[in-house]
């Protein structure tokens, strides 16, 4: 059986980052991905600015034209709070799509030299006396074996909780693609944070000429209520008219407490992006996953043979993301009764 130095779980934003950077410094890495690429992510598809310049930074190369849909340029985010005031946040983003951004980032980390499986999930994970076994399923069961995992896999987690024994707390979403028209700007992403509408967020924006529109709950069972609500919102405030509905998806984010806890790793494990716990308001997490994945692959490098000191490195390389993180909710939680659990 070869020994990988790392096994990274999860081919979204932070498994890529991590496994371009340490492979191309020359670690042997096997990135594994549970569906088949390009992976599909429900997700507004905006990079903000910061995640602009992350691209740039990790990978070398503007984000590609194949991974954009239009309109391409975003031009920041429309929030009205719970009392029906606007806060505008411009800024310079771009509006992908994230199976075709995700599939570039997974490519630019094979070019770099990193195995990459799709198709493959981590069943779990076991530390032995230097190394972690870790149990994939493809078409069969089957074990590698590597001297770190990073653990990369999103929300679910379903490996981390395996190793952990927590359960964290989600927020559904739901979201329709719809053509139609609107009287909104289509180079915005508006979020609405009134609890009438939804009992976390619910929000519009466009991709290639499609209407997009979602809301988020803590029941499921609210789902059809809520959209409902928002849609006629919609037709009343911004002349909302759906001509057809081409597609609906559910997913999960995580549910982000006071505090922003994060988790980082447990012996040979580390945690990067959702899965640790780094989430920006309005379901942003692209920015933060690059940058974990990236940190906590330079910590593995920097301290390869002391675990405990990698991943007591990779949480002091993270204080200003999480600071920043922290910062971004308390905004928010400045801006509506919604959220005021988190300033």
């Amino acid at each position: 059986m070869q020994m990988y130095d790392v096994i990274v779980v999860g081919a979204g934003p932070a498994g890529c980052t991590a496994s371009k950077v340490l492979a191309e410094k020359g670690y042997k890495v096997l990135l594994v991905e549970k569906f088949r690429m390009p992976r599909y992510k429900s997700c507004s598809g905006v990079l903000i600015k910061k995640s602009m310049e992350l691209v740039k930074t990790y990978f070398g190369e503007d984000v590609p034209e194949s991974a954009m849909c239009t309109p391409t340029e975003n031009r920041g985010m429309i929030f009205t709070n719970d009392k029906g005031k606007e806060y505008r946040f411009e800024q310079e983003g771009l509006n992908v799509w994230r199976s075709h951004f995700d599939g570039w980032l997974a490519k630019k980390a094979k070019e770099s030299g990193a195995e990459v499986r799709d198709g493959v999930s981590a069943l779990s994970c076991t530390e032995q006396d230097g190394f972690v076994e870790v149990t994939l399923h493809g078409e069969e069961n089957y074990t590698e074996s590597a001297r770190y995992v990073l653990d990369c896999e999103g929300v679910v987690g379903a490996l981390k909780r395996k190793i952990t024994g927590e359960v964290p707390g989600y927020i559904t979403t739901f979201q329709t693609f719809n053509e139609g028209s609107i009287d909104l700007d289509p180079h915005y992403f508006y979020a609405y944070l009134q609890p009438e509408l939804s009992e976390y967020d619910a929000w519009f924006n466009v991709k290639d000429d499609l209407l997009v529109l979602g809301v988020s709950v803590k029941d499921m069972d609210k789902i059809g209520y809520y959209y409902g609500r928002f849609i006629a919102h919609m037709e009343e405030k911004h002349h909302l008219h759906i001509s057809r509905q081409t597609k609906s998806e559910k997913w999960l984010m995580p549910h982000i407490r006071p505090g922003c806890h994060v988790d980082y790793g447990v012996g040979r494990v580390l945690f990067a992006g959702e899965v640790a716990g780094f989430l920006n308001p309005m379901g942003e997490g692209i920015s933060a996953g690059m940058e974990s994945g990236y940190c906590a692959a330079c910590a593995i490098m920097e301290h390869f043979d002391n675990p405990q000191v990698a991943c007591e490195a990779y949480r002091q390389s993270m204080e200003k993301l999480k600071s920043y993180m922290q910062r971004q909710w308390s905004l928010v939680g400045g801006m509506a009764d919604t959220f005021r659990e988190m300033e």
